[in-house]
């Protein structure tokens, strides 16, 4: 799970100063003041990372990749070319690391937290290029182990590190590789070294971590009348949610069974999300069927109150067919999973955005065959009463407020800032800041300046005649 999150000098970001994420985080704030710029770099190192070509430092994308940031220069802050683009990545680790110094049999360094520091720079044909890279092996905080390579004044990389003694393999000293992509050292330049072999743990840390997040876009696919499923497992619902009936039937197929949280009764995944459908108020019953018996087409049948017809998705509200995603996914993805999600609201009634935040308290404190899924969210919103809703949980315990992060992201200029917003134990936001969801009390007083007027004119049409 991502705990921390801190970048510079990257598209609307001069420094977004440090991001605590919780398992529920919350980014509130104006059109095209950045907030999904945050989500876009995540996506970038993901596709990197799965990207078969090591030398390639940061993968932009093009039209074909999840996501396309453009030029290296778009991707800087103000397309400064000679700005350093730095990122840093703070997270959990699913099973503690431990580490050993092959050369002294008593060093040993155990850790359950990593953080990843990141500088890029223009390098030839403005391409990026690798400047520094730092890891931390953390253990309740504190850190047991660092390793730093930093490219000199001579452009020559070295490796160093303030807990460790790296020790040159014998032979001629050769210089040290480019590391792969932006976050590995290459098999070269590992096998300089004596003990250094631990650093691939490093790397595999780093995979598993952006492996394990997945996205959701606002824009979601029309719903259809027939569904094409022939056994396969998505990895996820999609960004357009286009999997999600897919997700739903390869779930089934296995056999996953959840629960909201302790205490709680297990459910089938079909029968869990459709109970979650019926508390939202958006339908009385949901299921998929197959169109005929031994076909692989499938239709999801939905009925919207106990005594309406059975009909297909297609023929009731765009409601359902837009929220469905967002809820499949939550669930659906694999424990330590993270989500990021624009919009989940979008194109609901306000009471159902309000259940909404419901929805995903849950998804947080969900098990799964008996055991914590530890899954985290991070939402993307404009919706008051997902807010407000939240802050009554709150309030009533539900969720503690260490695990909700909320934030309101604002223009400054050329730049864009984000302030965290204080939530405490009654669910009261201390620094509500202005104009939050716009400024409701000058509407409230322009609407009552303007009934006073009008009636004003009306008295006096009616004195006139």
């Amino acid at each position: 799970m991502l705990t921390h999150l801190h970048i510079k000098n990257f598209k609307a970001w001069k420094d977004t100063g440090p991001i605590r994420l919780a398992p529920l985080t919350v980014i509130f704030g104006a059109n095209s003041a950045g907030k999904s710029s945050l989500g876009h770099l995540l996506l970038a190192l993901q596709q990197t990372a799965r990207s078969t070509d090591r030398k390639r430092v940061l993968n932009l994308g093009d039209s074909s990749s999840m996501i396309d940031l453009g030029t290296f220069a778009d991707c800087l802050h103000g397309h400064d070319l000679g700005q350093t683009m730095e990122f840093e990545l703070g997270w959990k680790l699913n099973r503690p690391l431990d580490i050993r110094d092959p050369l002294v049999t008593t060093a040993r360094y155990q850790g359950d937290q990593m953080q990843l520091i990141v500088e890029l720079v223009a390098g030839k044909l403005d391409q990026p290029e690798m400047q520094a890279m730092s890891y931390a092996l953390k253990k309740g905080g504190r850190c047991v182990l660092d390793v730093s390579m930093r490219r000199d004044n001579k452009r020559k990389f070295t490796l160093s590190s303030e807990h460790y003694s790296f020790k040159m393999a014998d032979g001629r000293k050769w210089p040290l590789e480019e590391p792969e992509k932006f976050y590995r050292l290459s098999d070269t330049t590992a096998a300089r070294f004596k003990n250094a072999g631990f650093m691939a743990d490093f790397a595999l840390a780093t995979e598993s971590l952006l492996d394990s997040l997945s996205y959701l876009g606002p824009l979601r696919d029309h719903p259809r009348r027939i569904y094409p499923w022939s056994g396969d497992t998505p990895p996820s619902v999609g960004q357009r949610g286009e999997d999600a009936v897919r997700a739903i039937l390869a779930a089934e197929n296995e056999g996953r069974k959840l629960n909201r949280q302790a205490g709680f009764h297990k459910k089938g995944f079909a029968e869990f999300i459709a109970a979650w459908l019926k508390d939202l108020g958006v339908i009385h019953d949901f299921s998929v069927e197959p169109v005929a018996p031994g076909r692989k087409e499938y239709e999801v049948l939905v009925k919207t109150h106990e005594k309406a017809p059975e009909v297909k998705i297609t023929d009731v509200g765009f409601g359902v067919s837009q929220v469905l995603p967002a809820l499949v996914q939550v669930f659906y993805c694999p424990p330590h999973s993270t989500v990021w999600m624009e919009q989940p609201e979008i194109h609901l009634h306000p009471q159902v955005q309000a259940e909404l935040a419901d929805v995903f308290i849950s998804a947080t404190q969900a098990r799964e065959n008996g055991k914590e899924r530890h899954v985290q969210l991070i939402v993307e919103s404009h919706s008051e009463h997902f807010l407000n809703r939240l802050q009554r949980r709150v309030a009533e315990g539900s969720v503690k407020p260490e695990d909700v992060a909320v934030y309101f992201c604002r223009r400054a200029g050329s730049a864009t800032e984000l302030e965290p917003l204080s939530l405490n134990m009654f669910g009261e936001i201390e620094n509500w800041p202005e104009h939050f969801f716009g400024d409701e009390m000058a509407d409230i007083a322009g609407r009552t300046l303007a009934a006073m007027k009008r009636k004003r004119e009306l008295s006096q049409q009616g004195d006139a005649r």
